[in-house]
């Protein structure tokens, strides 16, 4: 039975779906990183929220990890390098608390429209002071989206309905996708000229990191209102002061903080600040729907294969994984067979899918085969890692899909490019789910993969057969499938022989020894 720790605070009812799911939960929140560190290796999955820290050194505890899933968006606290060297799939999930968080931020524009925080302090205070705070409308202003991904479009499908004009910079939104959502597609400077708020919602990279830095501060209108609930750290908070200072800023309202829990902050203390400690996801609904979807992410992966909103691998719903689970399996054979083939370094791999296996998640099917090639010469190879070690060593990799051609309804072919020689063979999946390999270097065969194979390149001559056989019952080496195809008669020819045990090195080397064999070599699978 798999098991799973939950590290962090989940509703009760997400400990219930692990159980009945027959997965052993275990609930040990608030430890210590010493403590996290002797236990972590019992565990095949990790659930968290923002508390807990999966750092490098946890990743290298955790001897059987599979799966880390944290229950919201941000995995700041998740070392997703790491993990991916390890080979540990990193789940986020990213719409449960979606509409949460669009409505916190609508939340902190009106409240930054009427000055609401100030205003609620003063009257309890004892003042009544009227006259004092003068706030503007949102009808009709235009609210400047930075990011209209899922929260995004939230946001602004509720500031349409509340009469604002919607602008959005996002270098991923299509023109067809900004018309849906009835916003107009900007690029950044024209938003910071012509908007009267500006909400980001927009991931933490080195590509987003200050995207309201000093110069854009200064580039936008004067009187702007700025909200921010997506992360610290997308404002200059210096910057973000000295305009409020100077009074090129009118407000700001802000849920995330460069440093947090943000104890002290240059902009704490402000009247035209308004601050919440990192709510965005904070209400009831959002937190259950979060807790139900990360244990349900977990189980499915740990029970099935499905990948649910992964951050560093494809995702795989759980009725595709059933179907592709096979063609995965034979992606991952392929890359093994042409990896035990080959004895010298490989510079490149190229892939075709035909047919249904090019109708199928082709990220996920390629990263089997890198695995699959890679692992019979370097350890701790899986799916999740694979094109992270290809890439660090220079193999370039390229796929080609194209429609049923041939006699098979599918087939995956796999080439390797050593350097001046190749390596080649393709295979299917036949109906009863069980990969065949139809081909190897040009030359029609059909073999099942089996635990122990040998296979033979030798010249196409009469009582080759007669002598291997009879060599390999003399060592007592029982033949369970024998599988033969030749490019022509007397020319090239490939055997593949399944055995029922690993070959001996000494019998290898005796059929080495046999006329007419150019090449030996044994097979696991």
């Amino acid at each position: 039975m798999p098991r799973v720790l939950i590290a962090d605070k989940l509703s009760p009812a997400a400990v219930a779906i692990f159980k009945e799911r027959g997965v052993d939960a275990d609930v040990k929140t608030g430890l210590s990183k010493e403590e996290l560190l002797k236990i972590v290796d019992q565990y095949d999955g990790i659930a968290i929220r923002s508390a807990t820290k999966i750092t490098a050194d946890v990743i290298k505890a955790a001897a059987k990890l599979k799966v880390v899933g944290r229950a919201g968006i941000g995995v700041d606290n998740v070392d997703i390098p790491a993990a991916t060297a390890a080979g540990v799939i990193v789940m986020n999930t990213p719409f449960g608390n979606s509409i949460t968080t669009a409505e916190h931020a609508i939340s902190l524009m009106l409240a930054l429209a009427r000055e609401l925080p100030a205003a609620n302090a003063s009257t309890h205070a004892g003042k009544w002071e009227k006259n004092r705070f003068m706030g503007v409308e949102i009808t009709g202003k235009v609210l400047g989206l930075i990011g209209a991904g899922n929260i995004g479009s939230i946001v602004a499908d509720r500031a349409r309905g509340l009469k604002m004009r919607v602008v959005a910079y996002d270098p991923y939104l299509s023109a067809e996708r900004a018309q849906d959502l009835g916003v107009e597609k900007v690029e950044l400077n024209e938003l910071l000229a012509r908007a009267d708020f500006i909400t980001l919602h927009v991931p933490m990279t080195a590509d987003t990191k200050n995207i309201l830095s000093a110069d854009a501060i200064n580039r936008t209108k004067k009187g702007v209102r700025i909200i921010n609930c997506a992360r610290g750290g997308l404002i200059d908070e210096v910057a973000l002061k000295a305009a409020l200072d100077s009074g090129h800023v009118a407000g700001a309202a802000l849920d995330v903080f460069e440093e947090e829990p943000a104890k002290t902050n240059v902009l704490f203390g402000n009247e035209k600040v308004v601050a919440t400690p990192h709510l965005g996801a904070s209400t009831s609904e959002a937190q259950e729907n979060v807790a139900l979807q990360v244990a349900e992410q977990i189980s499915d992966y740990l029970l099935t294969g499905a990948i649910t909103n992964a951050l560093n691998m494809p995702s795989i719903t759980a009725a595709e994984a059933q179907k592709v689970r096979p063609w995965i399996s034979l992606a991952e054979k392929l890359g093994s067979f042409v990896g035990q083939v080959t004895e010298t370094s490989i510079k490149g791999v190229q892939i075709v899918y035909e047919g249904e296996a090019a109708e199928m998640n082709q990220r996920a099917l390629t990263q089997a085969v890198l695995a699959g090639m890679l692992k019979p010469t370097l350890s701790g190879v899986n799916m999740v890692n694979a094109p992270i070690v290809a890439k660090e060593r220079g193999i370039m990799v390229s796929e080609t899909r194209q429609p049923q051609q041939g006699a098979y309804e599918g087939y995956i072919k796999v080439t390797v490019d050593l350097g001046g020689t190749t390596r080649r063979a393709a295979g299917t999946v036949f109906s009863n789910g069980r990969p065949r390999l139809i081909q190897v270097k040009d030359i029609n065969l059909d073999a099942e993969f089996a635990p122990n194979m040998l296979y033979i390149v030798n010249e196409d001559k009469p009582g080759f057969i007669g002598k291997l056989g009879t060599m390999l019952g003399d060592a007592k080496v029982n033949i369970a499938n024998f599988n033969l195809g030749r490019s022509a008669p007397g020319q090239e020819s490939i055997c593949l022989v399944e055995i029922d045990e690993p070959l001996d090195e000494k019998v290898l080397g005796e059929i080495r020894k046999l006329p007419w064999v150019r090449h030996a070599k044994p097979l696991a699978f």
